[in-house]
């Protein structure tokens, strides 16, 4: 038996997204690459649902079963990240080279290009010398050398160099290359020279290199990724004493992790949602409920982030499960992409607040807070966002044309619900087993995958063999992409960390007049920033230790405080020019960052006044305690 979205008397009347760009294979030779990288994909799904099956059924865990995840994890994003090299798919900021003359902007371009070839040649010989420091290091379960693992960045790194290069030759904009070689040689020849001047100025060359320097090659539409990797690279060599093969460390440490494995895990599960009909079958019942309404497309985004918000441990892991399983239905229903990917990064910025958040888990942990207090009030605080966002978008639709859009009947209503229930229990399924500690967020998307996976294929009519291997291959290469982002803003929060930038932030800080009001809102001008270049995990770390005594002394409750700063990190991540959250929802929405930008502002400033009013009202985030 297989359930369709057939509905007994019509189809709902609503709208959806431009059609996403199709992937670019420019290189046959990576074919076998492409096959490693599914392959490690699926070897990873299969070892974590292993140890599931191994603790839980026959309470004999895998002992090897986490280094084997995490051998394939890091294997696959930096296979992944050549692969988006290779489709060219690595974000990037496109709103400004248009504005510029036609040759003027081939000229930028070609530059960004060969800056990222000196960039990835430049790291290959410290990736190797990595990859052999970790050979002296042993796995405590397998007992194999750690090169095995740390031999994935040499490897992803030099692939990424060698198609970065044949990019740059094959422009054929020779003078272009050579003016750039030459102008790259003297700069560092000259910064070079310049060194212990540099040294002397001491932090003010945070804004120089981590500032203007990236925000140069960000506007030449430089990748992300690359744009970070290059900032910290010149900092580190020209204004610090701390030795470029930690940033290598560091790069690995952010984007390795075994909660960030739950985002390939994720990404495809949206997929497969897509792939099988179950997203569609989910977004026609709650538009059979809300599409008779002005924005109601918007709620129906907006609620299904509410749902998976938390459940994974990432934003990036939350934009990655709504966003194929919704898109594309709604770019069959007429919704703008540009408008629609806003509001994906804005409603991401709930994610931290609602339970359970490992964000939450680890503030309560650094800061003494009780994590039992920040899941009861992050439920509040997450609907105080939810509402503000949605009165926004419930404003933008007011003059849309509704005539020929009528509610949905019961007998509708009723047909849309049983075919979407079986796909409406995975939500609830996954929320239950993360609430429950039954497993990890990482243990719940395998598992997650899995359920999707077969009652797809039982209930929806499955996956032809072909489009399942291509549905790898791009969840590896996407993967990879984001995770490539994750690991150089890793790398950036580590410079600014030994800097001792936030150190003399918090003297700042400290030194400021106006009691409590003061201090909460250069808190909130303070995580804004941070959260622009920060996940949530390292900022907390870093500053948590410090402002919650501060903020105490003052009178502010620690659970009030905490959804503030949680709250301001989410903003910041999301915000353009900077924020890498937005230019990773981008990326999932496939939609320019360049079109998104001139969108979100509103939304952004929708958010702020809800933060605002969590600042000003500690109610909201007391009530409930």
């Amino acid at each position: 038996m297989q359930l369709t979205d057939t509905p007994p008397e019509g189809e709902l009347a609503l709208g959806g997204i431009e059609a996403l760009a199709e992937p670019k294979r420019a290189e046959f030779w990576m074919r076998p690459v492409e096959i490693a990288a599914a392959g490690l994909l699926v070897v990873m799904i299969v070892t974590v649902l292993a140890n599931v099956f191994f603790r839980y059924v026959l309470t004999k865990p895998l002992i090897w079963g986490d280094e084997v995840a995490s051998i394939s994890f890091i294997w696959m994003a930096m296979l992944g990240a050549a692969l988006a090299v290779d489709r060219h798919e690595h974000m990037r900021l496109t709103v400004f080279l248009p504005l510029l003359p036609e040759r003027l902007a081939r000229v930028a371009e070609v530059a960004g290009q060969v800056l990222v070839c000196v960039l990835l040649l430049r790291l290959l010989p410290v990736a190797v010398e990595y990859a052999y420091e970790e050979s002296f290091v042993r796995s405590p379960a397998l007992g194999l050398p750690m090169s095995w693992r740390a031999s994935a960045l040499p490897a992803g790194i030099g692939l990424m160099a060698v198609l970065a290069v044949l990019s740059v030759l094959r422009s054929r904009e020779w003078r272009i290359i050579a003016a750039t070689l030459a102008i790259t040689a003297l700069a560092v020849a000259l910064m070079w020279f310049a060194r212990p001047a540099l040294l002397s100025i001491g932090n003010w060359n945070l804004p120089i290199w981590l500032g203007l320097l990236v925000a140069v090659l960000l506007c030449i539409g430089v990748p992300i990724a690359f744009c970070f990797a290059l900032g910290t690279l010149a900092y580190l060599t020209f204004a610090s004493h701390a030795p470029i093969f930690v940033m290598m460390g560091r790069i690995d440490e952010g984007m390795s992790s075994l909660i960030l494995l739950s985002v390939p895990v994720f990404v495809l599960l949206g997929c497969i949602l897509d792939a099988t009909g179950m997203g569609k079958a989910i977004v026609n019942f709650l538009a059979s409920l809300l599409g008779h309404v002005k924005a109601g497309m918007s709620y129906v985004l907006l609620g299904s982030m509410f749902l998976v918000s938390g459940i994974s441990g990432s934003k990036v892991s939350d934009m990655a499960t709504v966003a194929p399983a919704l898109f594309p239905e709604m770019r069959r229903r007429g919704h703008s992409a540009p408008e629609m990917t806003a509001l994906l990064a804005t409603g991401a910025a709930m994610a931290d607040t609602v339970p359970p958040s490992i964000v939450l888990i680890v503030l309560g942990s650094v800061a003494g807070v009780s994590i039992a207090g920040l899941f009861t009030s992050g439920f509040v605080i997450a609907m105080v966002l939810l509402v503000v966002l949605a009165v926004l978008a419930r404003w933008k639709a007011r003059a849309e044309d509704m005539s020929g859009v009528r509610a949905a009947t019961l007998p509708l209503i009723g047909w849309t619900a049983l075919i979407a229930a079986p796909a409406l229990v995975l939500p609830f399924m996954i929320r239950s087993l993360v609430g429950g500690g039954v497993a990890t967020a990482t243990e719940v998307s395998t598992i997650a995958v899995v359920y999707a996976f077969v009652i797809g294929v039982v209930l929806y009519g499955g996956i032809p063999l072909r489009k399942l291997g291509t549905m790898l291959v791009e969840t590896a290469a996407m993967s990879g992409a984001i995770l490539l982002i994750l690991g150089a803003a890793s790398a950036m929060a580590w410079a600014l960390t030994q800097s001792g930038f936030a150190r003399d932030l918090m003297a700042v800080v400290t030194g400021l007049p106006g009691g409590w009001v003061v201090f909460m809102l250069a808190s909130i001008l303070i995580f804004l920033i941070l959260g622009c270049v920060l996940e949530g995990l390292p900022a907390i770390v870093l500053l948590a230790p410090i402002m919650f005594p501060i903020a105490r002394g003052l009178g502010i409750h620690d659970i009030h405080y905490a959804m503030v700063i949680v709250t301001a990190m989410n903003i910041g991540l999301m915000a353009p020019p900077i924020g890498i959250g937005f230019y990773i929802a981008c990326k999932i929405a496939n939609v320019p960052a360049d079109q998104v930008m001139r969108r979100i502002w509103p939304y952004l400033a929708a958010l702020l006044v809800g933060l605002l009013a969590i600042a000003a009202v500690p109610w909201f985030s007391t009530a409930l305690l």
